[in-house]
């Protein structure tokens, strides 16, 4: 029997040696992508694991910053050292910890790209209140890091109902 495969003709034990060897380079090039989206996944796994976890230092270094300026008065425009108002307290802490946020609360929320909901937070993330007018850093254990204003000094305060209420949103910084 002849068959004709590309314009060759070749004969019946010829046909099938062909066809398997096609079939067998089909399945060894399967074989390969499937390594390598396997290794490929694994690589970019663990790349986000790292990255996660330096977040996570920077994270808590931040939060240990924060918790240093506890009885620092509030004043308008505040950056620190000595004073801050309450955008100034988080650019300050996450500062030191190594990353640069913006200036003002609004541009914090806007310009960090890793948004968070109330029940996922984790220490270091930025809470923002009243129509973005007003920021503080998650602590932990139902807790937040402020400056909250005027004639006040920075202090930790609970996340009471009132508190859920004017919630806007929160970032986490560092991703």
């Amino acid at each position: 029997m002849t068959v004709t495969a590309g314009g060759v003709i070749l004969h019946a034990p010829a046909a099938q040696a062909a066809a398997a060897s096609d079939t067998s380079t089909a399945s060894t090039a399967r074989t390969t992508t499937s390594a390598k989206t396997t290794r490929s996944a694994r690589t970019t796994r663990s790349a986000r694991a790292a990255k996660a976890a330096r977040q996570q230092a920077r994270a808590h270094r931040a939060v240990a910053v924060a918790k240093n300026q506890i009885g620092d008065p509030y004043r308008y425009g505040g950056t620190g050292p000595g004073s801050f108002d309450c955008s100034g307290l988080v650019q300050y802490a996450w500062r030191k910890a190594g990353v640069r946020l913006p200036r003002v609360a609004s541009s914090q929320f806007a310009r960090i790209r890793t948004k968070v909901s109330w029940k996922h937070l984790k220490p270091g993330d930025l809470m923002f209140f009243n129509g973005l007018g007003h920021v503080g850093m998650y602590v932990g254990k139902g807790r937040m890091i402020h400056s909250p204003r005027t004639g006040e000094r920075v202090r930790i305060d609970k996340l009471s109902g009132w508190r859920r209420s004017s919630f806007v949103g929160a970032v986490r910084p560092g991703m």
